[in-house]
């Protein structure tokens, strides 16, 4: 029977196979350590203490290195606590503010699906009460659409990338982004001048009082029955008065921070500036749900204030009949709208 294989072929097969066996032997001791380099000595890396070096010069001791750049940082190589506030960042705070705009809504669902809509008990009886000047409402629109924007735009860049970029994709979302920062950072500073403006037209009224203790106790009356007496305004007003003020004034100190870095604050400032910035937005923008359901579809006849600037009488005897007790006394209760332009 002939051979299958002819000697031209084993000699073509010899050769590599040669190799190979030459090879086996020198690539095996260089995976694997010989005796020799496991005993030899462990000699230093001059890499290491070159790291070492930029490590030390970040954690505020004095550089030694020299360099041509002016500034408060210029013997930091490397910003460690940059790393940390990514992962905080990242595993921190976008997962909760997630949490927690989405237990706000659910919240806010179930309290109209068994408490419905606050009705005026009375229904409208057409004589109207002056609430709100031009002036006050003017305040309140300019912060409240203000609010509303630097709000969602600062969502946008801090959710919109797990939230929104699957959805338009790369090309759109970076249009979205970055219409979104420039925008915030413009309109940003105006800011603290709509807060300032709210607090000269509304810090009057807005004190607590003992009578707010009842408000507490009773749960403003949305639970059921009628609504605790009241001033001007309510216990649940005041304390979003004082909450929008005093989280205004966190947000506008560390977006000042952040959106002019030429005060000589370092990177660490930066960073809790920001962790500042982004923590009192997410806590002042769930709390203003509340307010805004209250405002709008969860209690008939409150956003006539500030629409309007009057409510029904119905509503202010119902909602804050202490105020409405003292603008019957003085006259101030009028018998319809037209009345209401009259006299003004």
């Amino acid at each position: 029977m002939p051979s299958l294989v002819s000697n031209s072929m084993l000699q073509k097969m010899f050769i590599p196979l040669l190799l190979l066996a030459f090879l086996l032997p020198i690539t095996a001791s260089a995976a694997t350590p010989s005796q020799d380099v496991a005993l030899a000595p462990d000699v230093p890396s001059p890499g290491s203490e070159l790291w070492r070096a930029v490590r030390r010069a970040d954690t505020n001791q004095p550089p030694t290195g020299v360099t041509q750049i002016k500034g408060v940082e210029r013997g930091i190589l490397i910003n460690s606590a940059g790393e940390d506030w990514r992962n905080f960042r990242m595993e921190m705070l976008v997962p909760t503010g997630g949490l927690g705009f989405g237990l706000v809504v659910a919240a806010l669902v179930l309290f109209y699906l068994i408490r419905g809509r606050i009705r005026i008990d009375g229904g409208w009886s057409g004589k109207v009460v002056p609430r709100f000047s031009i002036n006050h409402r003017v305040a309140h629109w300019s912060l409240a659409i203000l609010f509303l924007y630097l709000g969602l735009t600062g969502l946008i860049m801090l959710f919109g990338r797990f939230a929104l970029l699957p959805v338009m994709g790369p090309e759109a979302f970076s249009v979205l982004a970055t219409i979104s920062l420039v925008s915030h950072n413009w309109l940003g500073p105006l800011f603290p001048f709509a807060i300032l403006g709210v607090v000269v037209l509304f810090m009057k009224g807005n004190g607590y009082t003992y009578k707010d203790i009842g408000w507490f106790l009773k749960g403003g009356g949305m639970f059921g029955g009628h609504a605790p007496p009241s001033d001007f305004y309510n216990a649940g007003e005041k304390t979003w008065f004082w909450l929008a003020i005093f989280g205004g004034l966190v947000i506008t100190i560390s977006g000042y921070i952040l959106d002019f870095p030429i005060f000589g604050q370092t990177r660490e400032v930066m960073e809790v500036a920001h962790i500042a910035h982004a923590v009192s937005a997410v806590g002042l923008l769930i709390a203003s749900f509340g307010h805004i359901y209250i405002g709008t579809a969860g209690m008939e006849g409150s956003i006539q204030s500030m629409t309007k600037g009057y409510v029904d009488e119905n509503w202010a005897k119902e909602h804050h009949s202490i105020w409405y007790d003292e603008m019957k006394a003085s006259g101030k209760v009028y018998s319809d709208v037209e009345s209401l332009k009259k006299s003004n």
